[in-house]
């Protein structure tokens, strides 16, 4: 049975209750004068009574669960880190409260009476806004002290500590990429994992879907998620966390990045540049593929198999094992062959690294 349906059915009995004992005191009082009054004692209270049931059964979740449900979902969209910061902030004004209260009291009336209740609420308010402005700056000061990331280990290194409680925001784009599983059992991801339910739900979205080419994207990400949640070296959560007032996922994953402080691991071009246009750190897979790529220099020496030809004329075109694309002048020859190349120019682009050669003078036996 519903929890708000219940909660109408005790308010209803409630205020018929006092409904009835309202009805029952109006209706003494208006009979007990000269002349009697139209309605009998019985007659205001199964008046009262009824308006009283009604007003409980349509009132009463507009003060009890209306009020909880928009407190939870406000205190679902924040943080831990803001809520404990806020917490401590309001102890130590309530705290700073009670020490003024004191001599406060003691001013002649009205203000000893006012002023304390006043100091309350000023001290309280004061305490949350300061700690919560500055929740960074204590929490980094309490890591120091217990033994962060500031605190030299008994090798006279930083600690890492830090790292443990690191969360990384996972988009859909990157769970269906599937490097991010290769990438976590390399150890270069400190922290954990967290993926938001509305992912997940865009996730089953796109593996429920029509298009047989998205189906298959789709699927394949669910077997991404089921191989990170299985891998040893890094936490997976997926969290029932979400964001009021947005439709796009994109959108509440920045929005939820800046609220948890912590980064967007995606390789969504548009959602890299939005995430950075708002101050949010985005760690991007395919920059990471290019920084991680072999550098060349020109004038170097290079085994490439052509496997195609280039748009211009003679060109040949091959790849390297990372996927660099390799243009090789006059290369058209060596179709299907593994030649060497001399670099003569690295171009980096926006899709990524091209590297352009011409066929080394030793290739000339090659036919």
């Amino acid at each position: 049975m519903n929890i708000e349906f219940i909660i109408r059915l005790i308010g209803m009995i409630v205020l018929a209750i006092i409904g009835v004992i309202w009805g029952q005191d109006l209706g003494i009082t208006a009979n007990a004068s000269a002349t009697p009054g139209i309605l009998s004692i019985e007659q205001y209270s199964f008046t009262f009574g009824l308006l009283g049931a009604l007003v409980g059964l349509i009132l009463t979740p507009y003060f009890t669960t209306r009020p909880i449900r928009a407190l939870r979902g406000v205190l679902s969209r924040v943080s831990a880190q803001t809520l404990s910061a806020s917490l401590l902030g309001l102890i130590s004004g309530l705290i700073v409260a009670a020490l003024f209260s004191f001599p406060i009291s003691m001013l002649p009336k009205p203000f000893g009476q006012i002023l304390p209740f006043i100091g309350v609420i000023v001290f309280a308010y004061l305490g949350i806004s300061v700690f919560v402005t500055r929740q960074g700056d204590l929490f980094s000061i309490l890591s120091s002290i217990r033994g962060g990331s500031q605190t030299p280990n008994k090798d006279g290194l930083p600690n890492a500590n830090w790292a443990d409680n690191r969360t990384i925001l996972l988009d859909t784009s990157v769970i269906i990429d599937g490097r991010i599983t290769d990438i976590t059992r390399t150890g270069f991801l400190p922290g954990s994992l967290l993926i938001p339910r509305f992912v997940l739900i865009e996730l089953q979205y796109i593996a429920d879907s029509p298009d047989p080419l998205r189906r298959q994207r789709g699927r394949r990400g669910m077997e991404v998620l089921a191989a990170l949640q299985k891998e040893p070296t890094i936490p997976v959560r997926i969290s029932d966390i979400d964001v009021e007032g947005m439709r796009e996922v994109d959108d509440k994953l920045v929005v939820l990045a800046r609220q948890l402080r912590c980064p967007i691991l995606t390789n969504d071009y548009n959602l890299n540049r939005v995430a950075e246009l708002q101050g949010v750190t985005v760690l991007n897979i395919n920059e990471l593929a290019n920084a991680v790529k072999s550098v060349l220099l020109p004038g170097e020496i290079m085994s490439v198999r052509v496997i195609q030809e280039g748009r211009e004329a003679g060109q040949g075109v091959g790849y390297m094992d990372d996927g660099t694309m390799v243009v090789v002048e006059n290369g058209r020859d060596y179709i299907d062959k593994e030649i060497l190349v001399v670099v003569t120019k690295v171009l980096q682009t926006a899709a990524g690294r091209m590297i352009f050669g011409r066929p080394e003078e030793s290739n000339n036996g090659v036919h």
